[in-house]
C-alpha cells in the first residue's frame, strides 16, 4: 500500500478533482484496483443489499471500442482503466446470501436473518421500475464517490462520466438486461493538474429547520 493511502482525509477530499488528462503510461495493477474496490464496497446501501456491480475495462482495444460510445472523450483512451458502474435491478434477491453471511459472522441471529430476507423481498420486489431505479442509482452513487476518494488517497485521479450512450454500451459489452448502466469512471494518473472549480456559498445551499432558499 502506498504512503499516499494514509493521507489526511480532509486533504483527500479537498484535492479530489475531476481529471480529464491522464498519463497513458501509468497502469494500475489489478491488485491495487481490487484494493480500491474493496474500500469502495464499504459504502452504505439500502438494507445493506449492495446493488452495485462493476465492469473494469483496462484492455486498450476495449477502451478503443468504448471511445465512440463515450462520445470520443479522450480520457477513455488515456486513463489506466474505465470502471463501468452497474446496478442490479434484482438486488433484493441477494438478501439470502448477504444476510446468511452476516449470520455466519455473528452479526445477526437466524431469526433476524429470516426476517431481513423476507422484508427485503416484500419491500423491494413490488416497487415500480422508477422506484427501483432510484434506489439503485442512489446506492451506486454512494459507492462511486467512495471509490473516487479511495483512488485519490492512493495518488490516482478520476472523472465520473454520465456522457455516454448507455444503450450502445450495454449492447456492445453484453450487459444483461437485469443490470442498469449508471455511470462510467475513468481512473489513472493525471498528466496535468485538474482545472480548478468553485462551489456555491453554503448559504445558497443550506436551510435550517425550514426550507427558505
Amino acid at each position: 500500500m502506498s504512503t499516499a493511502t494514509s493521507q489526511d482525509f480532509f486533504k483527500v477530499i479537498k484535492e479530489r478533482h475531476s481529471v480529464r488528462k491522464y498519463d497513458p503510461s501509468v497502469k494500475i495493477s489489478r491488485e491495487e484496483m481490487t484494493e480500491i474496490l474493496a474500500d469502495a464496497s464499504l459504502a452504505p446501501s439500502s438494507s445493506n443489499l449492495q446493488p452495485w456491480r462493476f465492469l473494469i475495462i483496462d484492455d486498450q482495444e476495449l477502451k478503443e471500442k468504448l471511445h465512440p460510445i463515450a462520445f470520443n472523450q479522450e480520457h477513455v483512451l488515456t486513463s489506466s482503466a474505465v470502471i463501468a458502474v452497474l446496478g442490479d435491478m434484482k438486488w433484493y434477491e441477494q438478501g439470502e446470501k448477504i444476510y446468511t453471511m452476516a449470520q455466519e459472522a455473528g452479526l445477526m441471529t437466524a431469526e433476524v436473518k429470516e426476517r431481513f430476507v423476507n422484508n427485503a423481498l416484500n419491500l423491494y420486489s413490488g416497487l415500480s421500475e422508477e422506484m427501483k431505479s432510484s434506489i439503485v442509482d442512489v446506492d451506486s452513487g454512494l459507492i462511486s464517490m467512495q471509490l473516487m476518494l479511495s483512488a485519490r488517497a492512493r495518488g490516482y485521479d478520476t472523472v465520473p462520466m454520465g456522457g455516454y450512450n448507455k444503450q450502445q454500451f450495454v449492447e456492445a459489452f453484453g450487459i444483461p438486461a437485469q443490470y442498469r448502466s449508471v455511470m462510467l469512471i475513468a481512473i489513472g494518473k493525471a498528466a496535468e493538474p485538474a482545472r480548478a472549480t468553485n462551489r456555491l456559498p453554503l448559504n445558497d445551499m443550506v436551510s435550517w429547520n425550514s426550507f427558505d432558499l
